[in-house]
């Protein structure tokens, strides 16, 4: 029997609906374009531990830059995506941060394998940020109990010198990029411990802390504006 197929209608939210035969019709739904930020965080969480797979032989292949690169690109869009479709919610947010967090887990660890004399020689500054880290997370946890998901500026410019830093070293065997990623870390890290004591409430996607500031100032003003 032959298949006339007839589209009647392809929106994001829609399903398709193609027509076989004369008086039957066959429904395809249509996977939403509102998954595809979700997807881009699952992609990362899958690709971290494929990661450190590649690095428990204490060498990695030319596919471990590959896939870290593919998670970096998914890091950058899903947020991008997921404002531009209104799906940008706090829980997306969070499982955003988290997959980072496993991300930048499995690179430490793949360095500790391959490179354990990078750790070594940078051990001071590297506890300094993981103490920085720790320490925004505490804060985070007790004020909101939540982990931050801010998704700043500056995080944005230490996730690329992390991309940096990563491939140099991996690729390279240049590990003195380290210094700009570790610095960025610190910058980030005290910028949004300063932004989590001044915000009432937990908030994600918040750019900087002048962005803070400002929305402190409307959270605040709120109640006065009930009375």
């Amino acid at each position: 029997m032959a298949i006339n197929a007839k589209i009647k209608q392809v929106v994001a939210t829609k399903s398709v609906k193609i027509a076989i035969g004369p008086n039957q019709h066959l429904t395809l739904t249509m996977i939403k374009l509102t998954y595809i930020p979700s997807l881009l965080v699952g992609i990362r969480f899958a690709i971290a531990p494929l990661l450190l797979l590649d690095a428990l032989d204490r060498q990695t292949s030319f596919w471990f830059i590959i896939g870290y690169v593919i998670a970096v690109l998914s890091d950058i869009f899903d947020g991008i995506i997921a404002r531009k479709l209104g799906v940008s919610t706090s829980k997306l947010r969070q499982a955003d941060s988290w997959a980072d967090i496993s991300l930048y887990l499995c690179i430490a660890a793949s360095v500790w394998l391959v490179y354990p004399q990078v750790i070594i020689d940078f051990r001071v500054p590297l506890l300094l940020a993981i103490a920085a880290q720790l320490t925004l997370f505490t804060i985070s946890l007790i004020k909101f109990q939540k982990f931050p998901s801010f998704h700043t500026y500056t995080a944005k410019i230490w996730g690329l010198t992390l991309l940096t830093a990563t491939i140099a070293l991996f690729g390279f065997g240049y590990a003195n990029t380290l210094w700009l990623a570790i610095a960025l870390c610190l910058i980030n890290s005290l910028e949004e411990i300063v932004m989590t004591l001044i915000l009432p409430e937990w908030q994600c996607d918040i750019l900087s802390i002048f962005h803070a500031m400002k929305l402190r100032s409307t959270l605040l003003a709120l109640p006065n504006k009930s009375q």
